[in-house]
């Protein structure tokens, strides 16, 4: 595809988007932008999570990490199943009961302000840093296909890219995004699909069976790793990190929380993350099962790309054809768009309710602020991928995604542990310095952990480690119950 005919494609999809914003944004309030006035049909939340659980990150770094990873990141996906079950049967309960927009405020009844503020700005940051590593990948994807031949610097693209989102997003929030990541959701499926139908002509599949032997005879379909407790893919630590990856990606953040409580009650948001829940194994197969066709495709063309560089590379060749291009990058946006449109969305509503308390403003103060921190969140976003372009140049975005989380999600997961599996108190003033310790101490243990344990390297487990040290963390500052 020529870049101008990419062009189009993009303002075609963008002009939907909008479009959707038109009829779902008609009311401006914000009960609508935060909650969606908790009338979202169960079935459509789902759909709708499994783009914004993937995003773009997925879409491109899950397919050209098999050449090196193999099958190993379905461990990781089989522990997500479980940290689902988890979230449907303790934490939602627990969030529908207390009828919260935030859930942060769980930690102010629970602890106190303090807890409640570090908890909040832990969100903050984590999303913030979360949804620029997966906008910092498509972007300089859309650099690479379109603006370098307009001689567009790469940071009109990222402001470009920001802005879009902020366009259908501004006046219905969440709402609105409940309608746009069902449809985003079903154009990277399709995409997906329509570009391992092309891979399976090209090399000679004929058929679902012969695919699905392709898959189980070829080397790269290993999915299991149980021989070396220190390979970064042993079995045991992916799968329980996969389960507090899920628990503090999904459950402890706002982002993903926010869409489970648009439903009409406990009951219709338990049946979302149920099905969301089983579903996504089947997704994720899917997008392993791309990775290894694009990586035979590869080596059969004599192609070089690696990693993040391969699905698009092969998506773009000219003998590709017009057809399976344009599923590409309509995969790819949607991808990234439904993953972070929410993201700006639940940004602009934690700040706004735990940051700024608005709750104690009048309505048209509400709503203005709720417009101002809307904008500077997209502000900040820019930023902060403008940045991530000057410091990584050679990575797989998905596996420094996790690692990032795991720092800053840890004091999440160490907060909420406390408050749910304890009824003891703290001394909440000092609950801010737990929370920067325990990340640095993480940090420490992972860059010395072959020394320290015997040549033991830390994996996804970083995110259990850094929660662990916050829980420990909060019982040095416990306080006696009064009665």
């Amino acid at each position: 595809m020529s870049p101008t005919s990419i062009l189009i494609l993009i303002a075609c999809y963008f002009a939907v988007l909008v479009l959707i914003s038109y009829f779902t944004g008609k009311e401006d309030s914000n009960a609508a932008f935060f909650k969606a006035n908790k009338s979202a049909p169960w079935y459509l939340v789902a759909f709708g999570m499994i783009g914004a659980s993937l995003s773009g990150v997925t879409f491109i770094s899950v397919p050209g990490a098999v050449e090196t990873k193999q099958f190993g990141y379905l461990q990781v996906v089989f522990g997500y199943f479980f940290g689902y079950i988890i979230i449907a049967y303790v934490l939602l309960p627990l969030y529908y009961r207390l009828n919260l927009t935030s859930i942060y405020t769980y930690l102010k009844d629970r602890f106190g302000t303090v807890s409640y503020k570090t908890g909040s700005v832990a969100f903050l940051i984590s999303r913030t840093v979360g949804a620029s590593f997966r906008l910092f990948l498509v972007a300089k994807v859309l650099q690479l296909l379109v603006f370098d031949t307009f001689n567009i610097p790469f940071t009109i693209t990222v402001i470009i890219t920001i802005a879009l989102i902020w366009l259908y997003t501004f006046r219905g929030g969440i709402k609105t995004i409940i309608f746009t990541d069902t449809l985003q959701t079903l154009f990277m499926l399709v995409s997906v699909i329509v570009t391992i139908m092309f891979l399976a002509s090209a090399l000679d599949l004929n058929s679902v069976s012969e695919i699905v032997d392709n898959v189980k005879d070829s080397t790269l379909s290993k999915v299991f790793f149980f021989g070396n407790g220190n390979d970064p893919q042993y079995f045991w630590k992916s799968f329980l990190s996969g389960i507090f990856i899920t628990i503090t990606m999904t459950g402890l953040d706002q982002d993903m929380m926010q869409k489970n409580l648009t439903c009409r009650n406990l009951k219709d948001a338990q049946k979302n993350m149920i099905t969301f829940s089983v579903v996504l194994i089947f997704v994720n197969l899917l997008f392993l099962t791309l990775g290894l066709m694009l990586t035979q495709y590869a080596v059969a063309n004599g192609i070089t790309a690696k990693k993040d560089d391969l699905f698009p590379t092969i998506a773009m060749l000219p003998e590709i054809g017009i057809i399976t291009s344009g599923f590409f990058l309509l995969g790819l946006i949607a991808a990234a768009y439904s993953s972070a449109d929410s993201a700006l969305t639940s940004l602009t509503t934690s700040f706004c309710i735990d940051i700024v308390d608005i709750e104690n403003k009048d309505q048209i103060e509400r709503k203005r602020i709720r417009k101002q921190v809307h904008i500077g969140f997209s502000i900040v976003l820019i930023l902060v991928i403008i940045l991530f372009d000057v410091i990584f140049t050679d990575i797989s975005v998905i596996w420094e995604l996790f690692k990032a989380s795991g720092y800053t999600y840890g004091p999440l997961l160490g907060l909420f542990a406390f408050g749910l599996l304890t009824k003891s108190q703290i001394k909440d003033k000092y609950v801010w310095i737990i929370a920067l310790v325990a990340p640095l101490a993480s940090y420490i243990l992972n860059i010395y952990s072959k020394e320290l344990f015997n040549g033991y390297e830390i994996g996804f487990e970083i995110l259990i480690i850094n929660g662990l040290l916050m829980f420990l963390g909060l019982l040095l500052i416990y306080k006696p119950k009064l009665d």
